[in-house]
């Protein structure tokens, strides 16, 4: 009888359900209850139902606190029975935990997952070497959360090692977009393998996200217009210089800045050679001098051989320093002298 209760058992523990544990359970406690009053005496302890239950977990949980016991031989081969189904029980619990982990394992790696996250940067696009490069630079300083989200070629997770979260489908589906959280996102890069898909990609990033910041690596940086047809609040950055692409992704407006500086007719960046007369200057005075003035920002300082980019207020830079500025026009050397000895 109890080699078949044991068989019956281990078949039982092969089934691949969370249903499994609580059927070897009960199965054991209906069978062995009836059994074990069978086997003991009437006035035996141990088959009274407010204490049969106790024995039960802590023999089949295999704790055995010796405080009940069966005392005939019979009881004994119940009490062996017991702890079999403890052991099958417990076995069906860790295996079915065992192959949950594996799944999600597999899912996570194949991309199959829902991203929950929120306020996350999404990339839509993998290009081997590049999109690690870029990654590693967004997670610098450990405030970025990513998810990656590739076409279907990208068959597994393409950088399991990195804290990235992976999605994989079609880029051009509202579906697989929404399971990376697009529509939750802070900023969406879309960094595809030719114009032609960036713009289709975009249209479908721009469809579905919801007030994140859109950026588009661009190779022909003039199609850039036929984006604005879109969403004029798209940013494109060349598609060649990844470390501007990052910065745009975590302070959105920065390649406007950038712009800017580079385009003639903005706010122009200058350098000036510091008067020798003046002697050793405090970057303080500098800013002060250049800011009340003219209007303009120190940027660096080249002190020697060393190129200081925005110094500390405190540093004293030696006599001769040249200075690097953001300002509407060319500072000839006496007008920074001059603005500095009014500064005084």
């Amino acid at each position: 009888m109890l080699i078949l209760l044991a068989r019956l058992l281990t078949r039982i523990a092969t089934l691949g359900t969370w249903w499994t544990p609580v059927l070897v359970f009960s199965l054991v406690f209906v069978t062995s209850w009836p059994l074990m009053i069978l086997a003991e005496p009437a006035d035996s302890a141990i088959v009274e139902a407010a204490n049969y239950w106790w024995y039960f977990v802590v023999t089949a949980a295999t704790v055995g606190y010796g405080d009940l016991y069966p005392e005939s031989a019979a009881g004994h081969a119940v009490g062996a029975y017991v702890i079999v189904g403890g052991i099958a029980t417990l076995t069906a619990v860790f295996a079915r935990l065992a192959k949950a982990l594996e799944q999600a394992k597999g899912r996570r790696m194949q991309g199959a997952i829902t991203v929950q996250a929120s306020n996350h940067i999404v990339l839509l696009g993998y290009t081997p070497g590049r999109t690690e490069q870029m990654v590693d630079e967004l997670t610098a300083d450990g405030s970025s959360r990513i998810v990656l989200c590739a076409w279907d070629d990208v068959l597994t997770h393409p950088m399991p090692d990195r804290d990235v979260t992976f999605v994989r489908g079609d880029l051009t589906d509202d579906d697989v977009l929404r399971r990376a959280g697009v529509q939750r996102s802070y900023s969406v890069l879309v960094d595809a393998r030719d114009d032609n898909e960036a713009l289709a990609v975009a249209v479908t990033a721009d469809h579905v996200a919801e007030g994140a910041h859109l950026v588009v690596a661009l190779r022909d940086i003039g199609r850039a217009r036929q984006l604005r047809y879109v969403n004029e609040a798209t940013r494109c950055v060349q598609w060649h210089n990844p470390h501007m692409i990052t910065e745009e992704l975590k302070d959105p407006g920065i390649t406007e800045i950038y712009t800017q500086l580079m385009t003639h007719g903005g706010a122009d960046t200058f350098s000036v050679r510091l008067p020798e007369s003046l002697g050793p200057v405090s970057v303080d005075r500098c800013q002060t001098s250049l800011g009340r003035r003219y209007g303009a920002t120190m940027l660096a300082a080249r002190a020697g051989d060393r190129l200081l980019v925005n110094p500390s207020w405190q540093t004293r830079l030696p006599a001769g320093s040249v200075l690097y500025y953001v300002g509407s026009r060319r500072l000839a050397p006496d007008e920074i002298a001059k603005a500095m000895r009014e500064a005084d």
